[in-house]
């Protein structure tokens, strides 16, 4: 990934600054987005911003860019690739993990049936995450039609047949997927490859926050760090027949076996499944 140009969306905090952080390491130059800046209120007040990412991918060894986006904003993602493209002339990577519809969110009623759901949790995942991958894989697909290759990598969940949990979750996870199989199909004769990335029970600022609120300290124990899920973009960013997983849904723990990488405590943890599975 020496010198590679990459975008991660949505870097802030959580999975895109473990993603960031692992591309980082690998050499990359990294673009940074997310609306969380120095000197301004973060989301939900939780620690991170996309500086702080930024200067975390140059201490790894890349390049960090940081440019503030709202992902749901069309004029701002445009703006942050016509940036890349001034700047660097290409784009080799695009990783969508925006993600919204958690803001202000009980996550002890997760689970509720859906007529106990607000709406705005669906409004959120709709707008900030599932239509922002798609906004975002238009703009990084007009620039790898030009150059003839490129990579887009969507953050998801998953656990092959299984209900995610509650109704809005599950139908905005299983449209990022078949976004991911979609445009795959379009962009697959141009040597562009599309393909969806599950993670498994990440220990993010907000999870671990709720844990230590709750005086728990087991979740150490089960939980993956962001970088697990970094590590996997990276292994399948730089294998030159990633072309042949295009389409597809890969979970975290199983990229993990096949490339043969760690999370950061040396464990190779095994890709994620509904508890009672």
């Amino acid at each position: 990934m020496q010198d590679k140009v990459a975008i991660v969306t949505g870097a802030s905090r959580g999975a895109g600054r473990g993603i960031a952080l692992a591309l980082g390491e690998a050499g990359a130059i990294v673009y940074v987005t997310g609306r969380s800046v120095r000197g301004k209120p973060t989301t939900e007040n939780l620690p991170g911003t996309i500086e702080d990412t930024a200067e975390a991918v140059k201490a790894r060894g890349g390049k960090g860019i940081a440019v503030r986006c709202d992902h749901t904003v069309d004029s701002d993602v445009e703006a942050v690739f016509a940036r890349v493209h001034r700047e660097q002339g290409r784009l080799d990577l695009l990783v969508n993990n925006a993600w919204g519809g958690y803001e202000h969110h009980d996550f002890r009623t997760f689970g509720a049936p859906f007529y106990e759901q607000p709406l705005r949790h669906w409004d959120g995942m709709f707008t900030a995450g599932v239509r922002a991958a798609l906004a975002a894989s238009g703009f990084a697909a007009s620039m790898m039609l030009q150059q003839k290759h490129g990579l887009i990598v969507n953050i998801t969940a998953w656990d092959r047949d299984k209900f995610l949990v509650n109704v809005f979750y599950d139908v905005a996870k299983n449209a990022i997927n078949r976004i991911t199989y979609g445009t795959a199909r379009d962009l697959k004769p141009h040597n562009i490859a599309v393909l969806a990335l599950a993670p498994g029970f990440m220990r993010t600022e907000r999870v671990a926050g709720a844990f230590e609120a709750a005086g728990n300290k087991e979740y150490l124990k089960f939980t993956e760090s962001p970088e697990y899920v970094g590590r996997a973009v990276v292994a399948i960013a730089s294998d030159p027949n990633v072309l042949e997983k295009s389409g597809r849904v890969l979970a975290v723990g199983d990229v993990a076996q096949e490339y043969g990488f760690t999370d950061v405590d040396g464990r190779q943890i095994p890709a994620w499944r509904m508890p009672g599975e």
